[in-house]
């Protein structure tokens, strides 16, 4: 299908900045994909069909952060961060700078993230963003401008303690 084709990209790069679990990002790609054809007949143009579809993704994102609540986490190690980093691929390229991202982006509050999200890794206009987030074009504005000074300031602050340590 052309659509899903065209903006499946978009889709999953969204939901896995957004989402507390980037691993799952493919799976709600697919719910919002199969939550935008159940509702295609509801669709008035009133929008472009990127910014329809990427507010059925910031939907299903939500959904899936209150199942997860609702849920018991299960583990059956005591350290589970170290069993998932040690999962993880390393010495690919640009691994650090991703994982660098991911850390700067959870520090950020929701409406922040999903602003600079929209707006600096998406490519949305601040008008499309501001639609998607359902609030004025100011207020996208100036989410992605305190997004921007929160991880330069976060940055800097990490290099000082870096430059402290080999001292």
């Amino acid at each position: 299908m052309p659509f899903v084709r065209a903006l499946h990209r978009d889709v999953v790069r969204f939901v896995a900045h957004l989402s507390a679990d980037p691993q799952a990002a493919e799976d709600l790609a697919q719910d919002t994909f199969l939550r935008a054809l159940r509702t295609l007949h509801r669709f008035e143009g009133r929008s472009s069909a990127r910014t329809w579809l990427l507010t059925i993704a910031r939907r299903a994102v939500i959904d899936d952060f209150r199942r997860t609540a609702a849920r018991p986490l299960l583990a059956d190690t005591h350290d589970w961060r170290a069993t998932i980093e040690r999962a993880q691929p390393t010495g690919l390229p640009g691994f650090e700078e991703g994982v660098a991202l991911q850390e700067l982006l959870a520090a950020l509050p929701y409406d922040r993230r999903q602003a600079f999200v929209l707006t600096q890794l998406l490519g949305l206009s601040y008008a499309e963003a501001a639609r998607e987030a359902d609030c004025p074009v100011g207020t996208v504005r100036s989410r992605v401008a305190r997004a921007r000074t929160a991880m330069t300031a976060q940055l800097e602050r990490g290099e000082a303690e870096a430059v402290m340590q080999a001292a």
